[in-house]
């Protein structure tokens, strides 16, 4: 019979054993020759993993003494990052084939950074919270330099490695700070501790540790490490990157301001307050003059950090809600805009200029239209998806008596809309220059229409994640 304490933490020890296994089998076996496979089984284990968690027991349990969570909050956060790296996976395995990038260590190392997403959102001690994250980050450094025969590549992986390090810094000087200040790493101790007028010194630990978060989901100032990362990965580990470790650090950033630092919501509101403002003008206006579209939507991440950001400086439930909903419907549209980049292609090698889209929809009307309405999701023109998700946000910063946080976000929003619907004109107006490839993925072309569809259908009722945002959202504030 399994201890209490291992059924618990059973999806991430059945990933993490899925893993090693799969490493080891590779290299003592066929190697690259088990690539495509593994991404395959890889994706599919994904996709058991988020069933089993979204149908399990529904109660909140806590393992080793409490550093370990599992509660309705963090298997929302699990099931969305499961899908989403599975639906990365799947869309990869062509392009990372055809240009001979695909190792069998690609698969392998996103099982293991998924583990560490998975250990992150449950995280409920200060010591649990970090080898997640590095677990994690080291991941995505290897990841970030797969092309070993591309300077930008292995400039990208060095340059996040090195960035994350100092992030990794931050983190720990200001966990060291709260745990010299309350004399524990648990969160629950945490709270306890500072149910009363915090001290200078918890203070200071608290705004180190959000810089080292904020390092993690791309917010402003934090950013720097994001559009170079962004443009240097190979294309698949760039639409990785805008999905699930964007999921896993929003959730992880919520529960530690909730679960360790709820009492003293006035303190860090004004902070997150300040992250969100600054990532949403920074990313709208920095986008503009971008020509490369993988650059752009490095910029557009930071933009829709900050929209996210200003569901949790809300401190409310409603505010959780609301930034689980937004990073949803963020992740959907990603995954159908890298879904769409993935298969911009001239003579068979990858374009990232948006200048190669000029009259797209002459050729492609389909694609095109499917483009212009996830463009049009990004940019929260109603009646997209995407609309309902800024709104759902705005109204929480509204309540929660930030309205001159909802004022900037929707001017944001319209400053961010002209780089969106810039690539809508190119697709459809403008000179006709030099065509792009005609499509050759169904799977590809299968994950842009349906997201699409998606952005256009879910506006009923939002395909009824609202109700399950919000009851994982009161299991975190409560």
């Amino acid at each position: 019979m399994l201890s209490a304490d291992i059924q618990i933490v059973l999806p991430e020890l059945a990933l993490a054993l899925y893993a090693i296994l799969a490493l080891l089998g590779a290299v003592y076996t066929v190697k690259d020759g088990a690539a495509p496979l593994l991404v395959w089984l890889t994706a599919g284990v994904f996709l058991l993993l988020a069933a089993w968690i979204g149908t399990g027991d529904p109660a909140t349990a806590t393992a080793f003494g409490g550093m370990f969570i599992s509660d309705g909050f963090a298997r929302f956060a699990k099931v969305m990052i499961l899908v989403s790296a599975a639906a990365v996976l799947l869309m990869s395995e062509n392009y990372m084939t055809r240009r001979n990038l695909l190792r069998f260590e690609y698969p392998v190392l996103v099982a293991l950074g998924v583990v560490g997403m998975m250990v992150m959102v449950s995280a409920g001690d200060l010591m649990s919270l970090y080898m997640g994250l590095e677990l994690q980050s080291l991941a995505l450094y290897v990841v970030a330099a797969l092309r070993r025969d591309s300077a930008r590549s292995t400039e990208a992986g060095l340059k996040y490695f090195v960035l994350g390090a100092l992030s990794s810094g931050l983190l720990l000087y200001g966990a060291s700070l709260v745990y010299g200040f309350t004399g524990t790493t648990l969160f629950s101790g945490i709270i306890a501790g500072v149910q009363d007028a915090p001290s200078l010194g918890l203070l200071f630990g608290l705004v180190f540790v959000i810089a080292g978060l904020a390092f993690k989901v791309s917010a402003a100032p934090f950013h720097m490490w994001t559009p170079d990362v962004y443009e240097g990965s190979p294309t698949p580990v760039t639409a990785f990157f805008a999905t699930a470790p964007k999921i896993a650090a929003m959730a992880l950033f919520a529960r530690v301001l909730f679960d360790a630092f709820g009492g003293i919501t006035a303190e860090w509101q004004q902070i997150v307050a300040f992250l969100s403002v600054a990532s949403m003008f920074l990313g709208s206006i920095a986008a503009i003059g971008q020509r490369d579209i993988k650059r752009l939507m490095a910029y557009s991440s930071i933009a829709h950090m900050g929209y996210a950001l200003m569901g949790l400086a809300a401190g409310t439930a409603f505010g959780v809600q609301a930034m689980l909903i937004y990073m949803a419907i963020y992740v959907t549209m990603n995954v159908g805009t890298f879904a769409f980049i993935l298969g911009m292609e001239r003579d068979g090698r990858p374009v990232t200029d948006i200048n190669a889209l000029r009259m797209y929809a002459k050729d492609q009307p389909t694609r095109a239209l499917a483009m212009l309405v996830l463009m049009f999701s990004l940019a929260g023109v109603p009646p997209m998806v995407g609309f309902f998700g800024k709104f759902y946000v705005l109204r929480a910063a509204f309540d929660a008596g930030l309205a001159w946080l909802a004022v900037a976000g929707v001017i944001a929003s319209v400053i961010g809309a002209y780089y969106y619907l810039r690539i809508v004109f190119f697709m459809y107006f403008g000179e006709e220059g030099e065509k792009l490839d005609a499509p050759t993925q169904p799977i590809l072309s299968g994950f842009l229409l349906v997201t699409a569809a998606m952005m256009v259908f879910g506006v009923i009722n939002l395909f009824g994640i609202e109700p399950m945002a919000a009851a994982a959202a009161a299991t975190l504030v409560n």
